[in-house]
């Protein structure tokens, strides 16, 4: 049908169902999607100290032309401590969606990125980016790398205030986590990189036009099945792009040279995943492929799952919150280079 003729050609597509019908979404003539609006409700912010909550946050504009935001999150401990106190990590986040959904508003990754504020301590900003296929990629990477060159130059009060800039993280959740990698490939060549300490990838979303046994073995998955993100990246990557796309997956050719850039600041890169994950092999296949490089990689990939089950239940999210906790205590210990 003609309504498919926008996304990448990729060789063996595995077919579930109506993919379309799945994501409730529909591609348009001009390119653009029609989605679902009350798939994914929204949560305003909660910028108010008088209000009993533990965690306040409020939405700051980074490009107006582009329409890209971030919503910061601060535990209120930090309004209670005097002004000597140990300011606190700050962790960019980059939610998840595919690359053509949700936003930082999003009810799921605004309670999310709450919790992980007051647990562990930190202050986060979550960035919102133009989704695809309207903004295929690099335009992600982009507002990505935008966001923190903001967050360098910022003088927002929160963050001036409270945050320890010394002691910074970037964190991403599935289309997200790939966000990460890519824009700290980006970071680590900046002539003046931002100290950032650490990457933190979430079940991150990779691809390649040859299957990996998980996604084999999961194939009928009905959270993501290889013909959903098969879809997806269709709907994301440049037109004319395939699955071997540096984008899309880091293992092939182009992809193995960026890596170098991680090595050579000394960033340290939590990955994390579960073997209910039809990616859990791709992202086993980095971390292997990082460690071999020389990067100083931990990972955590516990059994059972599946993917974003750490958004569902709770006792999953306070497990991975764990690890992220400890994974930030050592990297705060550890110096730059060592």
């Amino acid at each position: 049908m003609s309504d498919r003729r926008q996304t990448a050609p990729f060789s063996d597509p595995i077919i579930v169902d109506d993919l379309y019908k799945r994501l409730e979404i529909t591609l348009n003539p001009d390119g653009s999607l029609t989605r679902n609006a009350n798939r994914y409700p929204n949560t305003s912010p909660s910028p108010d100290p008088n209000q009993p909550i533990p965690v306040l946050s409020k939405d700051i504009t980074i490009n107006q032309s582009n329409k890209t935001w971030a919503r910061i999150f601060l535990p209120r401990q930090a309004l209670d401590t005097s002004s000597g106190a140990k300011k606190l990590p700050l962790i960019a986040y980059y939610h998840p969606g595919g690359f053509i959904n949700c936003s930082a508003a999003s009810t799921t990754f605004h309670v999310f990125c709450s919790k992980m504020a007051l647990e562990l301590q930190a202050i986060i900003v979550s960035v919102d980016y133009r989704l695809a296929p309207e903004n295929r990629l690099p335009a992600a990477y982009d507002d990505a790398v935008e966001a923190l060159h903001w967050i360098k130059a910022t003088q927002e009060e929160w963050l001036k205030q409270y945050a320890d800039f010394a002691n910074f993280f970037l964190m991403g959740s599935s289309s997200g986590g790939n966000i990460v990698y890519h824009a700290g490939l980006r970071a680590a060549d900046d002539p003046e990189p931002l100290k950032i300490r650490g990457l933190i990838l979430h079940q991150p979303f990779f691809g390649g036009s040859q299957k990996v046994e998980s996604e084999l073995r999961l194939v009928n998955d009905p959270i993501l099945p290889p013909g959903v993100s098969d879809l997806l990246w269709g709907l994301a990557l440049p037109i004319g792009a395939d699955l071997d796309h540096e984008y899309s997956n880091p293992t092939a050719d182009k992809g193995l040279k960026l890596l170098d850039k991680v090595v050579s600041v000394g960033w340290r890169v939590l990955v994390t995943g579960c073997d209910g994950d039809p990616l859990i092999d791709r992202q086993i296949g980095l971390t292997k492929l990082m460690e071999e490089k020389g990067v100083k990689v931990v990972s955590n990939f516990p059994a059972g799952g599946h993917h974003g089950v750490d958004f569902m239940q709770p006792d999953k999210a306070e497990a991975l919150i764990l690890v992220i906790k400890e994974f930030i205590r050592s990297s705060s210990l550890a110096t730059f280079g060592d």
